[in-house]
């Protein structure tokens, strides 16, 4: 068995020195090789200077990704898959919110276990206010009622995958990635384990409200035109509402004399349908903004400098 592990870093100069010696404890003397790939994701505290370091004293094949800029989470996994070598690929976080130990029991069950391509760890219980929590757990029940791809309930991008399914996902190369919704999508045989995140070891999470907002929209948008499909049922709806409301008004005036109802009335008929077109057009141009970057072809990223790791077996 041949294991690399990815590790994405933005900022995290105070973290990777500790995450790499974990990933010594817990695999000592595991019995097989592995490979330690760290992507550095444009950041700004020294973190490519640690890794370099961490690259000369290792014992264990280190490779370094330096991107050009901050890219995003999603373009480091991406970069992460196209250097692993191993015949088996875990995703894990540098800030030691998800056990070495874990990754390693992962990397076991599935070379004990043809059936299965792929497995991730999912959170029972998070550790994340009730807000933020219950906020995770709609876009989970939404996502699994608008898409055609199942979603799990608190499933992570902690995972390990053979190479047949790191082959795939690195086959869709579209440029709005979701990962979450791209593990799905190519439908490997996945086996879920129960896993309680820890505390970071130093530092503060990257993924603010804002930033959990917008990738949760982009999740939407990658893997659904239901958007599109409820702005044109609303637009039939307040269509027929209208019509409806004209013949009322119609019949008051010419049955009962009653004079039509002035401006309050069009002013709120007016905004009301002015926002519903307004919202139409918002979505619509979600879309739109999206094929337009994509028609563009431009690269995931971009590395600035790749430190290769150690010829070893892999």
């Amino acid at each position: 068995m041949h294991l690399s592990l990815i590790l994405p870093c933005y900022n995290e100069a105070s973290n990777v020195f500790a995450v790499h010696n974990a990933i010594l404890d817990a695999f000592d003397d595991c019995g097989f090789a592995y490979e330690m790939v760290f992507v550095d994701d444009g950041s700004s505290d020294g973190t490519f200077e640690k890794l370099k370091a961490l690259r000369e004293k290792s014992p264990q094949s280190v490779t370094v990704v330096r991107f050009s800029r901050n890219f995003g989470k999603e373009s480091a996994i991406y970069a992460g898959l196209q250097h692993a070598r191993g015949d088996y690929v875990t995703l894990i976080d540098a800030d030691l919110q998800q056990p070495p130990a874990l990754a390693l029991e992962m990397a076991r069950f599935l070379d004990a276990n043809d059936d299965f391509d792929c497995v991730a760890a999912f959170q029972e219980q998070r550790s994340e206010g009730k807000a933020v929590t219950f906020m995770k757990d709609c876009f989970y029940k939404l996502m699994n009622r608008i898409t055609e791809i199942e979603f799990v309930q608190g499933a992570s991008d902690f995972r390990t995958m053979r190479r047949s399914m790191v082959e795939a996902v690195l086959s869709l190369g579209e440029h709005n990635r979701f990962s979450k919704g791209i593990f799905s999508w190519v439908g490997f045989h996945t086996h879920y384990v129960p896993y309680k995140a820890a505390e970071r070891h130093t530092g503060t999470t990257k993924f603010g409200t804002r930033k959990l907002f917008k990738l949760a929209f982009d999740g939407i948008v990658s893997f659904t035109t239901m958007p599109l499909r409820l702005a044109a049922f609303a637009g039939v709806i307040s269509a027929l509402a209208s019509l409806v409301y004209m013949l009322v008004v119609i019949i008051q005036k010419l049955a009962w004399g009653i004079d039509v109802p002035g401006y309050a009335t069009l002013a709120v008929l007016i905004l009301f349908l002015g926002g519903l077109q307004l919202l139409g057009l918002g979505i619509l141009g979600e879309y739109l903004a999206k094929t337009y970057v994509e028609s563009k072809r431009r690269p995931i990223y971009l590395a600035r400098e790749v430190l290769e790791g150690k010829e070893t077996e892999l």
